[in-house]
């Protein structure tokens, strides 16, 4: 029986046909449209060609099918100006879930994200029955709170539906790069004197994709699980960056509130010239998180583990050393090497 992966051209989405193909798994990708894919090429997957928001192309990826695993999304730091954040996270949720119910399928995952919790109060632990976002809350992660939400209205008329919640996801195979990824190669490139202060739950590609495919195999249909790692600040990252590269990189935490002032202002400039912000006012929003995301229910019934933060950035910056993304320095050798 086969596999399909939608998003499977994301990093997430590489890391998993990997690891699934690496299992011996029959792994078809649903992908949108003409994108490129380069991670997946030369990997053995059937290729669908299809769209979130087209409920006939889901159906036709899922025919015949044993497991889905539902990776699609669209990631948003500036909004949802036109809407397709919550289309995509929300009406295309719902949409593969109700395809994958009609075409019979028997397991479903659905990637959502710690921002689909409400990280406030920021003094509590954070775990799965933390309230959800409300309206004061960024675009995007009311859109992840409400897709969970359509998904669960398909799992009561039969899906047999897991939910999946990693926190800030870092790690190899990141080609876009994703907005954190670009953070780090700025950092890497000594691209900008300070870093936002604040910080978040970092935890590795690698250690989501095999705890979503546990949460496949043994998760129970209906519930929840959080995928956390490791809380870092940004001024953290940057450290370890910098022993990892043998550079000097940014030592300088500007407070949040400061940023702040300047966020609208930021955004602005970078729409001007095409490029993404440095900083917006959802991106800072998220820096004021919780540091203490409780992980014990994916620990005890996925066997969700965490590896060394440090690990995963040296990991991270020698496949962009790897993929030409990291320019004129290369990880240095650990003490540990």
């Amino acid at each position: 029986m086969s596999i399909v992966v939608t998003g499977a051209s994301g990093h997430v989405g590489a890391t998993l046909v990997r690891d699934l193909i690496g299992r011996g798994e029959q792994v078809r990708v649903l992908l949108h449209g003409d994108t490129a894919a380069p991670l997946l090429s030369g990997l053995d997957v059937q290729v669908c060609r299809g769209d979130v928001l087209d409920p006939a192309s889901l159906r036709a990826a899922f025919q015949g099918a044993d497991t889905v695993y539902h990776l699609a999304a669209m990631i948003s730091v500036n909004g949802d100006a036109d809407g397709r954040v919550r289309a995509v996270n929300v009406d295309g949720a719902r949409n593969a879930a109700t395809a994958a119910l009609e075409c019979g399928v028997r397991r479903y995952v659905h990637m959502s994200s710690v921002h689909a919790f409400d990280h406030h109060p920021y003094d509590a632990p954070l775990d799965e029955t933390r309230r959800r976002p409300g309206d004061n809350h960024p675009a995007y992660d009311r859109s992840k709170a409400a897709g969970e939400a359509a998904v669960r209205e398909v799992v009561a008329r039969g899906l047999a539906a897991v939910i999946v919640n990693p926190s800030g996801i870092l790690g190899p195979l990141d080609h876009a790069p994703s907005h954190m990824g670009a953070a780090l190669l700025k950092i890497a490139h000594r691209e900008i004197p300070a870093v936002p202060g604040g910080g978040f739950d970092w935890v590795d590609v690698r250690d989501v994709s095999r705890s979503t495919i546990a949460a496949a195999e043994r998760g129970r249909p209906g519930e929840s699980y959080l995928l956390p790692g490791t809380w870092a600040s940004l001024a953290d990252l940057s450290r370890h960056t910098g022993a990892i590269l043998g550079v000097r990189t940014p030592r300088i935490a500007i407070p949040l509130p400061v940023l702040a002032f300047g966020a609208a202002a930021s955004s602005y400039a970078a729409a001007l010239v095409g490029r993404r912000p440095l900083y917006t006012r959802d991106s800072l929003h998220a820096l004021r998180s919780n540091r203490v995301i409780r992980g014990e229910k994916a620990a005890r019934e996925l066997g969700h583990t965490v590896r060394p933060l440090e690990t995963t950035l040296r990991d991270t910056y020698t496949w962009m050393a790897d993929a030409g993304l990291l320019r004129g320095v290369r990880p240095v050798r650990s003490e540990r090497s």
